[in-house]
Formats: structure tokens, sequence, C-alpha cells
């Protein structure tokens, strides 16, 4: 679940996976790994509005989330 700045949650589809598959490929949390994670949620049938300012929110929070997915597994 994500969370925006207006309290507006939104459920996306395989979240834990892609950060995991990420992860495990040795990503750090950088805006293309943003990118990367946007594009395999496309990839599983999530919605992702297509205007830049939607864009952009889902990629801050998304990267906010990769940093602290990074931070909790061992070595992070």
């Amino acid at each position: 679940m994500l969370k925006f700045f207006d309290d507006t949650q939104v459920g996306v589809i395989g979240l834990d996976d892609i950060m995991a598959e990420l992860h495990a490929e040795g990503r750090k949390a950088t805006d293309e790994t943003t990118e990367e994670i946007i594009k395999r949620l496309e990839a599983r049938k999530n919605y992702i509005p297509s205007s830049e300012r939607a864009r952009k929110e889902y990629a801050y929070v998304l990267l906010k989330e990769y940093r602290k997915y990074v931070k909790d597994r061992p070595g992070g």
C-alpha cells in the first residue's frame, strides 16, 4: 500500500516482489531504480497515471519506500 502526501492510499500488485528483485540485483535507491519500479508495476497491470505530476508523486513515494525496504534488509 502506497501512502501519498494527501493521505491517499493506493494498493499495488507485486510491489514487494519487485523490490525484492531489485534488491537482489543490487540496485541502489536512485531515480533510475524508481523508473524501473514503475515500469515493472505497469507490466503487472498496475495503473499508474500518465500525467507528469502524478508520475513524479509516484516516483517520490516509491523511492521513499524502496529506501526503507533496503534499509530494513541485512547490510542495508
